[in-house]
């Protein structure tokens, strides 16, 4: 028994960062239907700008944490006004392209700066606590709960806010939203700043778990957090969070039990099976083509 309860604390940790960035992915496909693939280089830019910020001026967490969120956001409103809003109504083959080109340039700009791994600094002090066998850390309680902190809020946004309003409105029907007078564009940038926000938050909470930060660290991270999204439901927030903490439960399963090397190939190999049985992934629905 203590070493399920364990491993779910494991997988508690490792499904909260896949969560958050997951949610991006989400947030962005729900309004546009397309998909950010340049979101994963956001989560990476979190990690690194953390890194930059405790290098050059040593700042408390919180601080760090929502100097970083600010900057993600930035860059995702960035993003948005230069390189997706001007080929919105393009076929969607182009906005996949562009999502990926923008990844390989935030990457490679990245790598150009920082061509090694870096160390990242600690900024919380991590205690180890043991309670009947089970171990769990400081940092374990500070990713989760900040982790779950974020989902509250933003479910609270998207269900309560005028602003959440808006959002889930020109996700059901974008034409109506504008005849009505709703500024669609601003919304449209408003949702990336909060996705990219959130893969900024989870970058740093990564980097404090994992110490260890590359330029490359956003392609496979960002892809675990997609496949969560999928499993889930691409576009259904609720989903998003049943993915990735599926997910996690996968990985860490399977490196207590398999080699390490063992931990993609199940991980792909849950999606497929997922994709099998529900084409749409665990909660998401057919989307609904109005003519």
């Amino acid at each position: 028994m203590d070493y399920f309860a364990q491993q779910a604390i494991n997988a508690l940790q490792l499904g909260s960062i896949y969560a958050l960035i997951a949610l991006g992915y989400s947030l962005v496909y729900g309004v546009l239907t397309m998909i950010n693939f340049a979101h994963g280089d956001l989560f990476m830019v979190g990690a690194f700008f953390c890194f930059l910020l405790e290098k050059m001026i040593r700042v408390p967490f919180w601080l760090a944490l929502l100097l970083t969120m600010l900057g993600t956001s930035l860059l995702g409103v960035l993003l948005e006004l230069c390189a997706y809003r001007p080929i919105r109504h393009a076929p969607r083959v182009s906005a996949m392209i562009t999502a990926l080109g923008c990844g390989l340039i935030i990457e490679n700009i990245t790598l150009a700066l920082s061509p090694y791994p870096r160390h990242m600094p600690t900024l919380i002090k991590n205690s180890i606590t043991s309670f009947h066998g089970i171990t769990i850390s400081s940092l374990q309680l500070v990713v989760i709960g900040i982790s779950l902190l974020l989902m509250i809020l933003l479910d609270f946004i998207i269900r309560f806010t005028r602003f959440g309003i808006a959002m889930r409105a020109l996700s059901s029907d974008r034409l109506m939203v504008s005849l009505l007078g709703i500024p669609a564009n601003r919304i449209i940038s408003m949702t990336f700043a909060l996705g990219a926000a959130l893969g900024g938050a989870a970058g740093l909470l990564y980097a404090l778990s994992y110490p260890v930060i590359s330029s490359s660290m956003g392609m496979l991270i960002g892809w675990k957090a997609f496949v969560a999204a999928v499993i889930g439901g691409i576009g259904n927030i609720r989903g998003a969070l049943l993915g990735a903490y599926l997910l996690g439960a996968t990985e860490i399963i399977t490196v207590s039990l398999l080699p390490s090397t063992y931990r993609d190939l199940v991980a792909y190999s849950l999606l497929l099976l997922v994709l099998v049985f529900k084409p749409y992934g665990i909660l998401g629905q057919p989307q609904v083509v109005r003519s």
